[in-house]
């Protein structure tokens, strides 16, 4: 449940919906465009031990800001590959080809902030379906301008499976 005050957005703990996914992973639904008036959109990822979080891609319109709440995650950035802990801060710029996912030996809980916004509250339901194997993941593919959401195929990635 979210509701404004003079125009503030406010989330009370407890109250967003989440998306469960494969082996205590989950997407916390915090805040989509429609709700910031196309600011921003924010959700929390949670990712079990060594969990893919999105195979390569790119955002046309927008930069992805990531928060490391806890654990350590393994990031593709272009074409170098990084892993940050606790308390880091990863920015992607539009277009910039990124990917990512809890280190191979550490779950992980991130903050992501997609600035102007997209509404992809639908998009990470689908992902949640395709993660549990009730959709098959093609059905994304149509979906990349709504989404801004744009896959690549990137050398040495570190991750494969799950989209973002």
């Amino acid at each position: 449940m979210t509701f404004t005050t003079s125009q503030a957005l406010v989330v009370p703990a407890g109250t967003a919906e989440v998306v469960e996914l494969p082996e205590g992973g989950a997407f916390t639904l915090l805040a989509d465009a429609s709700d910031t008036a196309g600011a921003l959109g924010a959700n929390r990822l949670a990712l079990g031990r060594g969990r893919d979080g999105a195979r390569p891609h790119y955002h046309a319109l927008s930069t992805e800001l990531f928060y490391v709440l806890d654990g350590a995650m393994e990031f593709l950035l272009g074409e170098e590959t990084l892993t940050v802990t606790r308390g880091a801060l990863v920015v992607v710029p539009p277009r910039m080809p990124h990917a990512f996912r809890a280190a191979p030996d550490a779950e992980a809980d991130l903050l992501a902030v997609l600035t102007p916004g997209v509404d992809r509250f639908g998009y990470f339901r689908r992902l949640g379906r395709v993660q549990h194997g009730l959709e098959p993941f093609d059905g994304l593919l149509t979906e990349q301008e709504r989404y801004d959401v744009h896959f690549v195929q990137a050398a040495g990635s570190p991750s494969t499976g799950t989209t973002r």
